[in-house]
């Protein structure tokens, strides 16, 4: 919930927290401007572990999580859908990292 709290001082609307879908659960689902940001919350030993700790098959079935979601939400319908990772390692504050696997 803290991770919620952090995205919603960041001006970001919360619009799921623990959403469970017939295609998997998504950690958060948040809203900001025209973009619906999946959030996959990781906690590792380090920040870098936290990105790999994702791999292609969870991304494509968070993606398709999401557009299912939006599918059935007529005011999403049009938004653009973005995969993020809050990190979370000891002694480090979250990193938010938005579209965290656009190279991928």
């Amino acid at each position: 919930m803290f991770c919620a709290l952090w995205l919603f001082a960041k001006g970001y609307r919360l619009l799921g927290f623990r959403l469970r879908t017939p295609l998997g659960e998504i950690d958060l689902l948040v809203q900001k401007g025209s973009v619906i940001a999946v959030v996959e919350i990781k906690r590792r030993r380090t920040i870098e572990d936290a990105l790999h700790a994702v791999g292609p098959i969870q991304r494509d079935r968070l993606l398709r999580a999401a557009r299912s979601v939006a599918a059935r939400r007529p005011s999403l319908a049009e938004k653009a859908i973005r995969l993020d990772l809050i990190a979370l390692a000891p002694g480090r504050l979250p990193r938010h990292i938005r579209d965290a696997w656009r190279g991928d």
